[in-house]
């Protein structure tokens, strides 16, 4: 298969991680922390690799301010409902996957909150949208860094003094960026950052993080509580980071697998595999310009864009039957629709059978892409 739906889930992994998962399985796979025996104190001392290698790759305060979750949808909810409060303002956009987007409206209909979703310009942000949006009760804003939909990478080092400045929290989804945009949390104010590991940091599915800055202690509360291990004495969830906000058994298995997709990318450095990246979305830019009937999705900028790139189909077809006849016809997985992120497609026009998105990886060849292009033509040539 050529495999370009890189945006929702990586494939193929680098062969480090599947040797970490199968080594790890084989022989550390106990619970961690739970026992003092051999297997399980190394495979808490696994958990402890990766928040440090996570802590060295984003520049964070400390390792302990690494919390492991589920997925980005995990831990954009443990960060949204762990620090709001009701009254408060919180400023979104209409660039949002629905972990933001869902988690938000549900709070705003329930009455809690008070919602602003900015409108993006070509699939961009500015500093200044976010400075107008602003008010005395503004508690947080919640914003992707890269669009799912687009791949337009958004300004956070810009935006992000801002957010510090009126008091409120930022909180970032990293799920498209996190391992091809370099990220540095000692130079960006950024409170919250949320990320899958199953991307662009090649660890399994099931596994991600939320990094809890200084400025939340205090502020956020747990999202479960549970069993944490260590301290099995309190009747409520010990308040020390990382378990506050970690209760019940982590994938660890997973996790060990993270670590070995961190090391690989850090090993390779974001900026190099975001250009193999968008260089081959450049040749499928350069297809669209030389047709009439085929356009990208929003601003397509490769120096401000990642590895996902959503093409809006010819009138006389629709992104589904072409997703469906690439798949079964040409062996070519891409994903069409509207990707979890309803809002931008409502801006594009693009509602509701939405867009054909592709996603290269670093593994992705120039072959690959001549393929997916040839198929595309092959398809549409009978109805264009």
């Amino acid at each position: 298969m050529i495999y370009l739906d890189n945006a929702a889930t990586s494939f193929p992994k680098p062969e480090p991680v599947y040797q970490a998962l199968d080594r790890f399985a084989r022989t550390t796979l106990a619970n961690p922390g739970r026992a003092g025996h051999h297997m399980a104190t190394a495979a808490e001392k696994t958990l402890d690799d990766v928040r440090h290698a996570l802590n060295q790759f984003f520049l964070g305060a400390a390792p302990e301010r690494w919390a492991f979750t589920l997925n980005a949808t995990d831990a954009l909810n443990m960060a949204i409902k762990g620090v709001i409060q009701p009254g408060d303002h919180v400023v979104t956009t209409d660039l949002e996957h629905n972990s933001i987007s869902r988690p938000l409206v549900a709070l705003e209909q329930a009455g809690t909150i008070s919602l602003t979703r900015i409108k993006s310009t070509d699939g961009y942000i500015t500093a200044d949208d976010v400075k107008a949006a602003l008010t005395p009760k503004t508690a947080l804003v919640a914003m992707t860094h890269a669009s799912n939909v687009l791949g337009t990478v958004q300004p956070i080092e810009a935006i992000a003094p801002i957010v510090r400045a009126s008091g409120a929290l930022f909180l970032v989804d990293a799920a498209q960026s996190a391992g091809v945009v370099p990220i540095d949390l000692k130079a960006t104010p950024i409170d919250l950052l949320a990320f899958p590991g199953h991307k662009a940091l090649y660890g399994p599915t099931g596994t991600g993080a939320l990094y809890v800055g200084p400025r939340t202690d205090g502020r956020i509360r747990a999202w479960r509580e549970g069993g944490t291990g260590g301290d099995s004495s309190s009747p409520t969830q010990p308040a020390i980071l990382p378990y506050f906000l970690e209760g019940g058994t982590p994938n660890v298995l997973g996790l060990a697998g993270l670590l070995a997709g961190v090391l690989w990318v850090a090993d390779r450095g974001p900026d190099a595999l975001r250009k193999h990246e968008v260089d081959h979305l450049q040749k499928v830019g350069d297809w669209v310009e030389s047709s009439d009937a085929w356009r990208i999705a929003g601003r397509w900028e490769p120096s401000t864009h990642v590895g996902a790139l959503s093409l809006i189909v010819p009138d006389s077809l629709t992104p589904q039957d072409l997703g469906s006849i690439l798949d079964v016809t040409f062996d070519v997985a891409v994903r069409p629709g509207l990707h979890c992120a309803p809002y931008i497609h409502r801006n594009l026009g693009t509602f509701p059978d939405g867009a054909l998105r592709l996603s290269p990886s670093p593994f992705t060849t120039d072959d690959e892409i001549s393929r997916f292009l040839e198929a595309l033509t092959e398809i549409t040539a009978g109805v264009l």
